[in-house]
């Protein structure tokens, strides 16, 4: 059996053991695709059932998620979380509290989760959760009682020493705090190293609620870098204004670039003298509003309800809101408007069909599990100042990511280069990430 007949066979299995899961499908459908080369060079990844036991998470978890809302009824959601590889130390990555929710979901993210966990060089597993529970328009004490009844269940699978959530959509430092102290009581201890994203004065790190969004600018910098060119005096195009899109608009501003353009799911906001990050934070982090009320107080900005933001013309797209955000449309009208460059700060933002039209093109273009693994990455660091009770400064923490973010980014084209396929960021990401789990679990045997 060839190498394609191999690949083919792996993921034809996939298809059937998982039916109705089409991100995961396209998840694994991309690395595979990475990974032929490295089975025609090394063929020993292909022993012991390697392929299919990284495929296959380690523990799936459903449960129900019952809560009371402020009239007094009874509301039922569904919890998850999918503990998908523990190879290089405990399961990490966040809870996304979403209606769209699914098992797939989960598991399309799980499974990139622990590439990109490895891509950082740090000692954590991947893993991901949530539920389909939507806090918009919830009341905190509602949002409090879903967390306390989520954690009540939850508990008995995490530990620092096994498996430590964080945030992702729908769950930042309120949720984060539920969550904890639901932990803390059923535990009866302090174990501060069990959920990262925490508050500053209680275990948090500086540069947490930054770290995506500056470690997606970090890593297409040097992706710039690469190519002789920089932000300085770029046109940026930032799809979202949630916490990673607001850090990003903000780093790329700092770097000297203009951010032209970013939206919500209910439009999008054309800024061509540049974003005003303070009113975007009253307005998003404060108000919880809409891109609408931005508009109403910025001068210069322009709302729009109709068309694509990623029709504007720019040099760097930076897609940070949701998966399958870019299609092939918008990836030919990003490339007849002058862009040159996409970085991803959601996970699985650009559809495969984008994705091709971008390698085709000679887009330069770095996938979600390099250029968004700076908030995974710190949330290890803020692992790190837990397990030593220590706290670090702003400045050390940022300079940490920065450095983590620029080794991804060259082991990543270390890996494209190595494997004949110089600025392929994709196949390069897949195989670097890929390489350190498959070698820790074919040392670890059999499990």
């Amino acid at each position: 059996m060839n190498v394609d007949e191999q690949v083919s066979s792996y993921y034809d299995l996939l298809l059937k053991r998982n039916a109705g899961e089409p991100e995961f499908h396209q998840a694994v459908a991309e690395v595979l695709d990475s990974l032929k080369v490295v089975l025609e060079k090394d063929p020993h990844y292909g022993d012991y059932g390697l392929i299919q036991r990284l495929c296959e998470p380690e523990r799936q978890l459903i449960f129900r998620v019952p809560w009371v809302d402020d009239d007094g009824v009874v509301q039922i959601n569904r919890g998850f979380r999918v503990q998908f590889n523990s190879a290089l130390g405990p399961y990490k990555g966040g809870l996304r509290f979403h209606p769209s929710v699914d098992l797939g979901i989960i598991k399309f993210l799980g499974f990139e989760q622990v590439f990109k966990n490895s891509l950082t060089g740090l000692p954590i597993g991947g893993g991901k959760g949530g539920s389909d529970f939507d806090p918009k328009g919830k009341s905190d004490a509602e949002v409090m009682r879903f967390c306390q009844s989520f954690m009540t269940e939850l508990h008995r699978y995490i530990g620092e020493y096994r498996d430590v959530p964080a945030g992702d959509i729908g769950v930042g430092g309120r949720e984060i705090g539920y969550l904890f102290g639901q932990f803390r009581r059923l535990v009866n201890r302090h174990e501060s190293g069990v959920l990262t994203g925490k508050g500053l004065s209680w275990g948090g790190s500086l540069v947490r609620t930054e770290a995506t969004g500056y470690g997606l600018v970090y890593l297409t910098q040097e992706m710039l870098a690469a190519h002789g060119s920089s932000f300085d005096g770029a046109k940026v195009i930032v799809s979202g204004s949630g916490n990673v899109a607001i850090y990003a608009i903000e780093k790329a501003q700092e770097l000297g670039a203009t951010v032209i353009g970013f939206s919500d799911s209910s439009a999008w906001v054309e800024t061509p003298d540049g974003v005003d990050v303070e009113l975007l934070k009253e307005v998003k982090e404060v108000r919880r509003g809409r891109v609408s009320e931005y508009v109403d107080n910025a001068q210069g900005a322009t709302l729009h309800t109709d068309g694509s933001i990623w029709d504007l013309a720019c040099d760097v797209a930076l897609p940070c809101a949701t998966q399958n955000e870019l299609g092939g449309e918008h990836a030919r009208k990003l490339y007849e408007n002058g862009c040159h460059f996409v970085a991803e700060g959601a996970n699985m933002p650009s559809t495969a069909e984008a994705i091709e039209f971008f390698r085709e093109k000679g887009v330069h273009f770095a996938p979600g599990k390099a250029a968004n693994a700076g908030g995974v990455a710190t949330s290890a660091l803020e692992m790190q100042q837990n397990a030593s009770r220590d706290s670090w400064s702003f400045d050390y923490t940022d300079e940490r990511l920065r450095k983590i973010m620029s080794n991804v980014f060259t082991h990543s084209a270390e890996a494209a280069e190595e494997y004949g396929r110089p600025g392929d960021y994709v196949l390069g990401a897949n195989i670097a990430g890929f390489k350190k789990v498959a070698d820790a679990m074919l040392a670890q045997g059999v499990i």
